[in-house]
């Protein structure tokens, strides 16, 4: 998870196009942070690890419930839309057929932790369901998932790419020239999944993927997010990277990162 944190934190000072769409820009700066992105990443991650590898669908889901209104109240102003605060805060929360890019950026542990690619969509379909329960917000989570698992185990970006055209469906033949181009700021599944998935098939490294996700503007921070997920599957994270994302979160988040490297059986970034 923590490919997904480091975008979400590296993204967040150039949301709304506060970057000047350049690959050109330090790392971190005090006005990093982190943001809904990481705390609903940290939350889901909790919740599967909660439930178990063989939990059912409606127990990862009844897990997430309980899990991302827990860490929603417990840091209520870290950037939710507002459809999201109010689900966050329901006694009864349902879902409300959102296909916005929160059900994939939020998604990461769900490609890490199972055995089978069946298994990690049936997963990652499970954590979007309560509450981005529209098809393409439920596909967006299903695909980013899906790329984690696939470059965890050893597949080409060819071979991913591939497979993300046929499962999935979606465009990425525009190049990050043209998407900077065509830009404009859009919360969606649609808009932010191409963009992320493009960024990271071009990058050269972890880093050099996020560079480019942060570089096309806009949601700038959940396009990193997504992006850096996936390529922290494909590379190792450097350990700096690591220490920093470590740094710069609050303890209870660093918990739930230190359980997942243990869960992983890799030693964490102490």
């Amino acid at each position: 998870m923590y490919g997904a944190v480091l975008g979400d934190m590296i993204g967040s000072r150039f949301e709304f196009d506060r970057g000047g769409k350049t690959k050109d820009f330090e790392l971190f700066t005090f006005q990093n942070k982190w943001t809904d992105d990481s705390v609903m990443t940290i939350a889901v991650g909790e919740a599967l690890m909660d439930a178990g590898r063989n939990a059912s669908s409606e127990e990862i889901e009844q897990a997430c419930i309980r899990s991302m209104q827990k860490w929603g109240q417990r840091y209520p102003y870290a950037g939710y839309g507002s459809m999201f605060i109010h689900w966050v805060n329901a006694k009864d929360p349902k879902p409300y057929n959102s296909y916005g890019n929160g059900s994939a950026m939020r998604v990461s542990a769900a490609g890490w932790l199972y055995d089978s690619l069946d298994r990690t969509r049936e997963a990652a379909r499970a954590t979007a369901a309560v509450s981005h329960n529209h098809r393409e917000g439920i596909k967006g989570a299903e695909c980013t998932a899906a790329v984690i698992y696939l470059a965890r185990t050893g597949s080409s970006k060819e071979q991913i790419e591939e497979y993300v055209k046929r499962e999935f469906g979606y465009d990425v033949s525009l190049t990050l020239d043209e998407m900077r181009k065509r830009h404009c700021h859009v919360e969606t599944c649609q808009d932010s999944l191409p963009k992320a998935l493009r960024s990271f098939f071009d990058g050269s490294s972890f880093e050099d993927t996020v560079r480019n996700a942060v570089s096309l503007g806009g949601d700038a921070d959940t396009i990193g997010a997504i992006a850096g997920a996936m390529a922290e599957a494909y590379y190792e994270i450097p350990e700096d990277l690591k220490r920093e994302c470590l740094k710069r979160i609050r303890h209870d988040m660093q918990e739930v990162l230190m359980r997942f490297d243990r869960e992983l059986g890799r030693s964490g970034s102490e």
